[in-house]
């Protein structure tokens, strides 16, 4: 059986995409993978790049935009290995991650689903990890430009600023730019909710695996940088964040009102 089976998703990414892919054959020693790429219709020279320069991955060619959750189930439904890996195309390896991930859930064996310290470029911590939200925080998320409400209680609790992050925790959830999970929890848990197109698909994922009596941790003691693009944030008025807002409703509603583990 593969060691771990990276799943990515794509959509209009081609030169971060490259960039990720660049570092992840420079640091990734000490296991086997496979590489599964899904491409949602980027008509960006991205699935041209892939075929011509990283011949030995899988790539799925959709014919449209299908979201986020649908693309990475597509992934899922065909991985191989015994841990699957979710990474966002626009991450980049500076060292051995995944090897580290790996041994980390070998010793660990009542942790379903672990992320690892995510930073900026220049080394600021990104807050992966977080608390269930409340259906208040996620929308405060949306207009945190406000000094504030990027100041406020609600925000900060949401986003754990204040808990030790240099340490390995359970967590409610960490965000879907970079989940790592048994093969197991799958079998047991199923895929993505296919019904969010874009947003708290990696929430839904995280309560899924609490209730499954798996752990989900937070994993500090190696970090990827994440060029975090924050579209909805971007873009306040646009489509893909109406997409989002339908999400939160549909995963507030799917558990009645209250995402706890």
């Amino acid at each position: 059986m593969t060691d771990i089976s990276i799943v990515l998703i794509t959509w209009k990414m081609k030169s971060l995409l490259e960039r990720l892919l660049i570092s992840l054959y420079k640091y990734s020693e000490g296991f086997d993978f496979e590489l599964i790429i899904i491409d949602n219709n980027s008509q960006d020279g991205t699935v041209e790049m892939i075929e011509e320069k990283y011949q030995n991955t899988i790539l799925i060619k959709n014919k449209e935009n299908l979201g986020v959750a649908p693309a990475r189930n597509q992934g899922l439904k065909i991985a191989k290995g015994k841990y699957i890996l979710i990474l966002d195309a626009d991450m980049e390896l500076t060292e051995n991650s995944l090897l580290q991930l790996f041994q980390f859930m070998e010793r660990d064996k009542e942790c379903g689903l672990v992320g690892c310290k995510l930073t900026d470029v220049n080394g600021t911590l990104q807050y992966s990890c977080k608390k269930f939200p409340s259906i208040f925080s996620l929308f405060a998320r949306r207009l945190e430009g406000f000094s504030l409400i990027r100041n406020s209680k609600l925000l900060n609790e949401h986003l754990m600023t204040e808990w030790n992050h240099n340490e390995i925790g359970e967590v409610d959830y960490v965000i879907g730019a970079c989940q790592f999970f048994r093969r197991d929890v799958m079998e047991k848990i199923g895929y993505y909710d296919d019904k969010i197109f874009y947003g708290p698909e990696d929430i839904d994922y995280c309560i899924r695996v609490w209730e499954a009596a798996w752990k989900v941790k937070y994993y500090p003691f190696t970090s990827i940088i994440h060029h975090e693009q924050r579209i909805t944030k971007k873009a306040l008025f646009s489509k893909i964040t109406l997409k989002h807002l339908v999400g939160i409703y549909y995963i507030f509603n799917k558990y009645n009102g209250k995402l706890t583990r």
